[in-house]
Formats: structure tokens, C-alpha cells, sequence
């Protein structure tokens, strides 16, 4: 039996490396899958590299349906997970406790970072509506695709870091301060979907069910996770 391939973004590294242990351990069949940024595992999967299931952002694996790169009848929803807000260990912690709060935080801060992806993409969206874009444009630190905002904080490159939860929960260095308040919280859903490049469309959707199910509920919360 031939070794599924998967493509992940990075946030989902750490739970889908443990789900496809306990997979393998389970039903005998064995999975690798890679993470890199999600911006450059989708560009792969437009490309047709051959890989049989791809894990990334909803509206991402949207996309690649809707070209053609995956299969649209094998979409699953697999975990929720929200924003988190980190500092440097040792370092004061702001108040984040609401809204006003945390802009005033984001106002205070002299560098501050989010990913490139989805989450991303909400949080510029959001300092656009606080009217605050221009005045801290000059203060964002931008990581490159695949590096762990977490990382930047870590080593004072950055003191206030926004990223999900599942990528700051084990990042040594930092301290998180906690989720974004509930009224602004940006949750990102992540799907998987068998890639139309897949020899083994049976088998690929088999271990998209086993990411859904209640077997890897612990798994998401160990990783800062939910399910969807």
C-alpha cells in the first residue's frame, strides 16, 4: 500500500502530525504530509504536484475546488481556531480584555506582527476599521511565509505578536497574553480535500473522515484547536 501525500500550511503542523501517527497506528495505512505557508501549498497544488490530500484555510481549499485541484465532493470542515496575542517571556503583559483595550495596546506597542495568512488578512481588515492602519504601518513586522510569528517575538524582534493559538502554543520564549476579546476574535476554519492529482481517492478521504472524527478531538485541544 502505497504512502499517502498531504500538503498543510503551517498552522495545522503540529496536530496533523500527531492525528497521522495515530492514524497509521490505527489502520495500518501510512501518511506524510508536509506544512509549509498556505499561500505556497496552494501554489503547489495549483501546479500539480502529486499529493492526495491538501489541509488548508476553507476558503482556500474553495479555491482549489473551484480550479479544478481538488475534488469538491470530498471537502471536510476539520478545526476551528482562533487568534491568540503573545509577548516576550518576562515581559509585561498589556491589557487585552476588550475591544478598546486591545487597540490601545496595538497603539502603545513600538513593533508589532501577524501572519500572512487568513487571520492575517482579518487583522489588517480590523485596523483598517479602527482607523489606526496608517498611523502603525511603519511598525509591522512582516514574517516570511512558514516562520512562526511566535519566533520574532521570542528573540525581541517583535513586542506584540498576533497569531493563531495552534502556532504560539509551544513556541519557547513567549508568554501568551491570551485569545483576542470574544466581540473580535477572528476564527479561522481549516478543510482538507482529496487533490485531483491523487491515485488513491478511497484511502485519502478515509483519513480526511479520521481528522473529522471524534478520534482527534483530544489531538485539536492539546494543539489549541476545536473541531469544526
Amino acid at each position: 500500500m502505497e504512502r499517502l501525500k498531504g500538503i498543510s500550511s503551517m498552522a495545522t503542523r503540529l496536530v496533523l502530525a500527531e492525528l497521522a501517527e495515530k492514524y497509521q497506528r490505527q489502520s495500518g495505512g501510512s501518511v506524510e504530509i508536509e506544512s509549509v505557508g498556505g499561500v505556497d501549498a496552494a501554489k503547489r497544488v495549483q501546479a500539480g504536484e502529486a499529493f492526495d490530500v491538501v489541509i488548508l484555510a476553507s476558503d482556500a481549499i474553495d479555491k482549489l475546488i473551484a480550479s479544478g485541484h481538488a475534488l469538491a465532493d470530498t471537502k471536510i470542515d476539520i478545526a476551528r481556531s482562533g487568534v491568540a496575542v503573545a509577548v516576550k517571556r518576562g515581559m509585561p503583559a498589556p491589557d487585552i480584555s476588550s475591544e478598546e483595550a486591545l487597540r490601545r495596546a496595538v497603539l502603545q506597542a513600538r513593533t508589532i506582527s501577524y501572519s500572512t495568512g487568513p487571520s492575517g488578512t482579518a487583522l489588517a481588515k480590523l485596523f483598517l476599521k479602527w482607523g489606526i492602519a496608517d498611523e502603525i504601518k511603519s511598525k509591522i513586522v512582516q514574517p516570511e511565509p512558514g516562520i512562526p510569528v511566535g519566533t520574532l517575538v521570542a528573540n525581541g524582534e517583535v513586542e506584540l505578536g498576533f497569531q493563531q493559538l495552534s502556532e504560539m502554543i509551544h513556541v519557547n520564549g513567549i508568554s501568551i497574553v491570551g485569545p483576542m476579546p470574544p466581540e473580535i476574535q477572528i476564527i479561522t476554519t481549516f478543510s482538507g480535500a482529496v487533490c485531483g492529482s491523487s491515485k488513491a481517492p478511497d484511502r485519502a478521504l478515509a483519513f480526511l473522515d479520521f481528522l473529522a472524527s471524534s478520534d482527534a478531538i483530544e489531538a485539536k485541544a492539546r494543539q489549541g484547536m476545536e473541531s469544526a
